[in-house]
Protein backbone atom coordinates (compact mmCIF):
# COMPACT_ATOMS: atom_id res chain seq x y z
CA UNK A 1 0.00 0.00 0.00
CA UNK A 2 0.94 3.69 -0.63
CA UNK A 3 1.64 6.47 1.97
CA UNK A 4 0.43 10.38 2.06
CA UNK A 5 2.59 12.88 2.11
CA UNK A 6 1.67 16.15 4.02
CA UNK A 7 3.31 19.72 3.26
CA UNK A 8 3.00 22.97 4.81
CA UNK A 9 4.75 25.00 2.25
CA UNK A 10 6.22 28.26 3.84
CA UNK A 11 8.41 30.94 2.80
CA UNK A 12 11.37 29.56 4.66
CA UNK A 13 10.93 26.28 5.59
CA UNK A 14 8.55 23.37 4.48
CA UNK A 15 6.97 20.83 7.16
CA UNK A 16 6.93 17.07 6.13
CA UNK A 17 4.55 14.44 7.64
CA UNK A 18 3.73 11.16 6.35
CA UNK A 19 0.98 8.66 6.87
CA UNK A 20 0.68 5.02 7.53
CA UNK A 21 0.18 2.60 5.02
CA UNK A 22 -3.12 2.39 5.99
CA UNK A 23 -3.65 6.06 5.55
CA UNK A 24 -5.36 6.50 9.23
CA UNK A 25 -2.79 8.33 11.13
CA UNK A 26 -0.18 11.68 10.12
CA UNK A 27 2.90 11.29 11.59
CA UNK A 28 5.73 13.99 11.31
CA UNK A 29 8.89 13.61 8.69
CA UNK A 30 10.83 16.49 8.66
CA UNK A 31 11.65 20.19 8.11
CA UNK A 32 13.50 21.17 5.01
CA UNK A 33 14.79 24.49 3.87
CA UNK A 34 12.65 26.18 1.42
CA UNK A 35 15.62 26.99 -1.71
CA UNK A 36 16.32 25.57 -5.09
CA UNK A 37 17.13 21.90 -4.02
CA UNK A 38 13.62 21.34 -2.37
CA UNK A 39 11.63 19.62 -5.37
CA UNK A 40 14.28 17.20 -5.96
CA UNK A 41 14.38 16.38 -2.13
CA UNK A 42 10.70 16.14 -1.92
CA UNK A 43 10.80 14.05 -5.35
CA UNK A 44 13.80 11.73 -3.84
CA UNK A 45 11.70 11.14 -0.53
CA UNK A 46 7.96 10.54 -2.57
CA UNK A 47 9.77 7.83 -4.06
CA UNK A 48 11.73 5.99 -1.28
CA UNK A 49 8.69 6.41 1.21
CA UNK A 50 6.33 4.97 -1.88
CA UNK A 51 3.84 7.95 -1.54
CA UNK A 52 0.87 7.58 -3.55
CA UNK A 53 -0.79 10.74 -2.84
CA UNK A 54 0.11 14.41 -1.95
CA UNK A 55 -1.70 16.59 0.23
CA UNK A 56 -0.12 20.40 0.38
CA UNK A 57 -1.86 22.85 3.17
CA UNK A 58 -3.61 25.79 1.56
CA UNK A 59 -3.38 28.80 3.30
CA UNK A 60 -6.63 30.11 2.98
CA UNK A 61 -7.17 33.42 4.42
CA UNK A 62 -9.45 33.44 7.65
CA UNK A 63 -12.06 35.72 5.90
CA UNK A 64 -12.02 32.61 3.47
CA UNK A 65 -10.73 34.69 0.32
CA UNK A 66 -7.67 34.01 -1.53
CA UNK A 67 -4.56 35.40 -0.63
CA UNK A 68 -1.25 36.18 -2.25
CA UNK A 69 0.08 33.26 -0.82
CA UNK A 70 -2.21 30.60 -2.67
CA UNK A 71 -0.45 31.30 -5.80
CA UNK A 72 3.08 31.01 -4.26
CA UNK A 73 1.58 27.23 -2.96
CA UNK A 74 0.02 26.18 -6.02
CA UNK A 75 3.36 27.43 -8.17
CA UNK A 76 5.20 25.16 -5.73
CA UNK A 77 2.44 22.05 -6.15
CA UNK A 78 2.60 23.06 -10.40
CA UNK A 79 6.68 22.55 -9.66
CA UNK A 80 6.28 19.40 -7.98
CA UNK A 81 4.20 18.03 -10.06
CA UNK A 82 6.26 18.57 -13.17
CA UNK A 83 9.39 16.86 -10.91
CA UNK A 84 7.49 13.92 -10.48
CA UNK A 85 6.23 13.67 -14.32
CA UNK A 86 2.93 13.98 -12.38
CA UNK A 87 2.24 10.24 -11.56
CA UNK A 88 1.58 11.10 -8.11
CA UNK A 89 -1.94 13.02 -7.53
CA UNK A 90 -1.27 16.51 -5.54
CA UNK A 91 -4.59 17.51 -3.84
CA UNK A 92 -5.25 20.81 -1.41
CA UNK A 93 -6.48 21.13 2.15
CA UNK A 94 -7.33 24.06 3.99
CA UNK A 95 -4.55 24.84 6.79
CA UNK A 96 -5.52 27.76 8.60
CA UNK A 97 -4.07 27.99 11.49
CA UNK A 98 -1.99 24.46 11.47
CA UNK A 99 0.81 26.58 12.13
CA UNK A 100 -0.72 28.39 15.26
CA UNK A 101 -2.35 25.18 16.50
CA UNK A 102 1.14 23.47 16.85
CA UNK A 103 2.80 26.26 18.21
CA UNK A 104 -0.21 26.05 21.01
CA UNK A 105 0.53 22.21 21.50
CA UNK A 106 4.10 23.01 21.69
CA UNK A 107 3.78 25.50 24.47
CA UNK A 108 0.98 23.29 25.91
CA UNK A 109 3.47 20.37 26.77
CA UNK A 110 6.37 22.97 28.47
CA UNK A 111 8.73 22.55 24.87
CA UNK A 112 10.28 25.80 24.07
CA UNK A 113 10.00 26.67 20.24
CA UNK A 114 13.03 27.79 18.13
CA UNK A 115 11.87 28.36 14.91
CA UNK A 116 15.41 26.99 13.38
CA UNK A 117 14.47 23.06 14.58
CA UNK A 118 11.27 23.29 12.40
CA UNK A 119 9.25 21.15 14.72
CA UNK A 120 6.70 23.96 14.41
CA UNK A 121 6.18 23.27 10.62
CA UNK A 122 6.46 19.53 11.19
CA UNK A 123 3.70 19.22 13.34
CA UNK A 124 1.73 21.84 11.13
CA UNK A 125 2.00 19.25 8.58
CA UNK A 126 1.08 16.88 10.10
CA UNK A 127 -2.15 18.31 11.34
CA UNK A 128 -2.93 19.47 7.77
CA UNK A 129 -2.30 15.85 6.77
CA UNK A 130 -4.77 14.50 9.89
CA UNK A 131 -7.47 16.54 9.13
CA UNK A 132 -7.19 15.18 5.15
CA UNK A 133 -7.21 11.78 6.46
CA UNK A 134 -10.31 12.32 8.79
CA UNK A 135 -12.19 13.94 5.91
CA UNK A 136 -11.43 11.02 3.79
CA UNK A 137 -12.96 8.61 6.20
CA UNK A 138 -15.94 10.11 7.43
CA UNK A 139 -18.03 8.99 10.57
CA UNK A 140 -18.21 5.64 9.50
CA UNK A 141 -15.04 4.68 10.49
CA UNK A 142 -14.82 5.30 14.14
CA UNK A 143 -13.06 2.27 16.04
CA UNK A 144 -15.43 2.59 18.84
CA UNK A 145 -19.45 1.98 18.30
CA UNK A 146 -22.28 4.09 18.32
CA UNK A 147 -25.43 3.51 20.73
CA UNK A 148 -26.93 2.04 18.20
CA UNK A 149 -24.45 -0.42 17.64
CA UNK A 150 -25.86 -4.20 18.57
CA UNK A 151 -24.10 -6.11 20.66
CA UNK A 152 -25.75 -10.15 20.59
CA UNK A 153 -23.76 -10.83 23.60
CA UNK A 154 -25.26 -8.14 25.68
CA UNK A 155 -29.36 -8.37 24.35
CA UNK A 156 -28.97 -12.55 24.50
CA UNK A 157 -30.46 -13.29 28.03
CA UNK A 158 -29.07 -16.30 27.44
CA UNK A 159 -25.54 -15.34 27.36
CA UNK A 160 -25.81 -12.62 29.86
CA UNK A 161 -26.62 -15.74 32.13
CA UNK A 162 -23.78 -17.72 30.96
CA UNK A 163 -20.94 -14.85 31.23
CA UNK A 164 -22.04 -13.99 34.69
CA UNK A 165 -21.68 -17.79 35.95
CA UNK A 166 -18.48 -17.40 34.67
CA UNK A 167 -17.10 -14.61 36.13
Amino acid sequence: MSRILGIDHGTVRIGLALSDEMELVASPLKTLPNGPQVIQEITRLVRAKQVGKIVIGLPIRMDGLKGTAIERVEKFADLLGKALDHEVPIEFSDERLSSKTAERALKREGHEINPKEGIVDQLAATIVLQDYLNSQRGPESYLLPDDSFEMPWMSDPQDQRSRRRHD
